[in-house]
């Protein structure tokens, strides 16, 4: 599965996990007949972001090795690539906006990966044996590429964004803790909201694209719950191929991704109790660090760290992914009015009839 670039929670305010008797979980606390103390200082899930509800969604037994057992990840060269170019994306605004030039962004990268090794060091293995540095300036040339083709799917002249890398948490009525890092927020002069995702990969196939907007739509279900208001636009800057796909939430929507995560948190919420957690096989578990852990490789997983409780095993039972948080089938839909939405506009980009997905609620669209 390769090595997560998702913010830890020691770098959200607070500086650190929460301990877990601050929350509340979903359907009340863990029953007093557990039958052990956690191992290891070990603690059940406190809060869910979306990589981490993508991971139970796609294999909840890797759920369990990156929550639970934190086992560790080799770093790939993909998704530290990734992590320098968001890194750069963010640094470019510190500039005035006539300074705001792809040379300028491009003479950022090897300076960001520099302070990003830094905080890493363990990231020099990528290049341990690069003695003549070849791969690794192929590698910055890669993400300077990725940089540039930002810059021609918008203009940061004319963007001044509210916000950059920005921490959000909201705890809903049921308890569950929803948190993350958004890449961007733009706000419009008429005080409407976009959220931005930078994407260093290719954009899905039309088939796959709500699986692509689920982060988007968790975070705008987060701004919604915080701050009362439901984000205009949900915008996916994918740079691997330079296309844009955006998506216009609205309550009704978010109020179906909150059943959702209420649904998901109660099949981790059951899988944490009762120790069962279920490995899902699909195509990626070729590129997964934890196959010698894993069952349909013939590995064992670690001694389960959380007390258990025995338990008669539901419909599905723990640790399978529940059938409300199953991808949804998506469709087409003519695109948006000319000029956009609103005062949120896809700035000097032609909109053409989506490829993608549009449900009940909301409406997306590509931008090529």
């Amino acid at each position: 599965m390769g090595w997560s670039t998702e913010k830890t929670e020691a770098e959200a305010p607070g500086g650190g996990p929460e301990p877990a008797a601050a929350v509340v979980p979903a359907q009340g606390a863990v029953p007093a007949g557990a039958v052990a103390p956690a191992r290891g200082g070990a603690q059940p899930p406190v809060a869910l972001s979306p990589s981490r509800a993508s991971d139970f969604m796609q294999c909840p037994l890797l759920y369990r090795f990156r929550v639970i057992d934190k086992l560790p990840e080799k770093p790939s060269p993909a998704a530290t690539r990734g992590t320098v170019v968001h890194a750069v994306l963010e640094r470019l605004f510190d500039a005035p906006a006539a300074q705001r030039t792809a040379v300028g962004a491009r003479a950022l990268v090897p300076v960001e990966w520099e302070k990003l090794l830094a905080k890493r060091p363990e990231l020099a293995e990528l290049f341990a044996d690069d003695a003549d540095g070849e791969r690794l300036g192929q590698w910055l040339a890669e993400a300077e590429a990725l940089v540039d083709r930002w810059f021609t799917l918008e203009d940061p002249t004319r963007l001044e964004p509210a916000d950059r890398e920005l921490y959000v948490e909201t705890v809903l009525e049921s308890g569950l803790r929803l948190r993350g890092f958004i890449d961007r927020v733009d706000v419009a002069p008429t005080g409407e909201v976009r959220l931005v995702d930078y994407k260093t990969g290719k954009a899905p196939r039309p088939q796959f694209a709500e699986g692509a907007l689920f982060q988007m739509k968790f975070y705008a279900l987060v701004v919604w719950r915080l701050r009362g208001v439901v984000p205009r636009r949900l915008q996916l800057v994918y740079l691997g191929n330079g296309e844009v796909l955006t998506y216009d939430p609205d309550e009704r929507d978010l109020r179906g991704v909150e059943r959702k995560l209420l649904a998901l948190w109660e099949a981790i919420r059951q899988a944490t109790e009762t120790g069962d957690w279920r490995p899902r096989p699909t195509k990626l578990c070729g590129w997964c660090d934890h196959q010698a852990h894993c069952p349909e490789f013939g590995g064992t997983p670690p001694v389960y760290p959380l007390p258990v409780r025995a338990t008669a095993d539901p419909a599905g039972g723990p640790g399978v992914v529940p059938r409300e948080t199953q991808p949804l089938p998506v469709r087409a839909t003519a695109a948006d009015p000319a000029g956009g939405p609103g005062s949120v506009p896809q700035e000097g980009h032609s909109v053409r009839p989506a490829d993608g997905e549009a449900g009940p609620q909301g409406r997306m669209e590509r931008i090529e």
